[in-house]
């Protein structure tokens, strides 16, 4: 048993968006602290087998921490003290935006899973901007996820995800269009080719790079390989695979299986993988697997499945801080087992 084994109980008695908050709160004092270094020295796992090499960066492991967790980019040095090899700030949109009302944020707590629909809630792009232009980024790829105001018009939607990006580009190592959310009325319209051309070109234009596209779970296959052909044909950087669901599994248990909102977690895990590697047979630029992320196993299937680097946000929740060292050490593990120098020789392992 570890220490979040004995934390986790009394967090799991506050509402879900509380729980995340006292988390957020606490992880915000430590920053800068001894106890950061501290939490480095702990958590981290320093092994050149581990680094990879993507995008233009270089990740000292493969396990990164999903947009969401750190909306307002107020803690990514804690975060990489607990180990992980770069975190995703975001969604940052135009507009500061205070979200969907509350609760929209429930624990799956049989299905280990979270049901979100926050609906972009944050600070904005000149408020997250300037905070990220007064402090210093730790020493892990920080990359932006930018997604779409909620009352700017489709029409002009371009216009609101450049504004976004104007206002980080100087401070982040790669920028992701986020146009999968299932939260913002309309968005997932964006991913048709038309409008998805549109957004990618204007930030393409102005310079964004590398840049990223984040793909829903729930497109059909036609629709997939529109955007896949699409990031080909502009020259896109990377792939991320994949955003929350709006499905539901009849395996579902929870109480909460039927709130609106992107499922995530345990329950899209397979879905997820089954995406990398449609997307890897598809694509030459390295793929970001995001969904069901929990153990070594995990990241192991999605790796070789062709992901370079994965992320995880409910693993965090239901595993605690060790999280990204145990995947680490695990993979080290599953390395061995293999017979594989490092991580980048066991991306799309299984791919025929």
């Amino acid at each position: 048993m570890n220490g979040y084994d004995v934390v986790r109980p009394l967090l799991f008695q506050l509402p879900t968006e509380r729980a995340h908050g006292t988390v957020h709160t606490l992880l915000k004092t430590i920053q800068g602290t001894p106890i950061e270094r501290l939490l480095g020295g702990y958590y981290r796992v320093a092994d050149p087998r581990l680094t990879v090499d993507a995008f233009g960066q270089s990740f000292p492991n493969p396990v990164g921490v999903a947009a969401g967790f750190d909306k307002n980019a107020e803690i990514p040095h804690a975060l990489a003290s607990l180990g992980f090899g770069h975190v995703e700030i975001g969604g940052v949109t135009a507009e500061a935006q205070p979200g969907n009302p509350k609760p929209r944020m429930f624990r799956l707590r049989e299905d280990e899973a979270i049901i979100n629909r926050m609906g972009f809630n944050n600070h904005g792009a000149d408020r997250i901007g300037a905070r990220m232009a007064t402090q210093s980024l730790p020493d892990v790829p920080v990359g932006a996820n930018i997604g779409k105001s909620k009352t700017t018009p489709l029409e002009t939607a371009e216009e609101d995800y450049l504004y976004s990006y104007e206002r980080v580009s100087a401070h982040a190592d790669y920028f992701v269009v986020n146009v999968s959310s299932p939260n913002t009325p309309g968005l997932r319209e964006l991913q048709n080719r038309e409008n998805l051309e549109r957004i990618l070109t204007t930030l393409q234009d102005a310079g964004a790079s590398p840049l990223l596209v984040k793909l829903s779970p729930d497109l059909p296959e036609g629709a997939i390989t529109d955007a896949l052909d699409l990031v080909t044909e502009l020259g896109l950087d990377g792939v991320i695979a994949t955003n929350t669901s709006t499905e539901r599994p009849n395996s579902l248990r929870s109480r909460y299986r039927d709130e609106k909102g992107g499922l995530s977690g345990m329950p899209i895990r397979g879905r997820a993988t089954e995406m990398i590697r449609f997307a890897a047979e598809r694509v030459d630029v390295p793929i970001v697997g995001v969904g069901g992320v929990f153990t070594a196993e995990d990241a192991y299937r999605k790796i070789r499945a062709g992901a370079h680097v994965v992320q995880l946000y409910t693993g965090l929740v239901y595993r605690g801080p060790s999280i990204a060292r145990d995947i680490n050490e695990g993979l080290l593990s599953l390395l061995d087992r293999d017979g594989y120098d490092d991580v980048e020789e066991a991306v799309g392992a299984d791919i025929q």
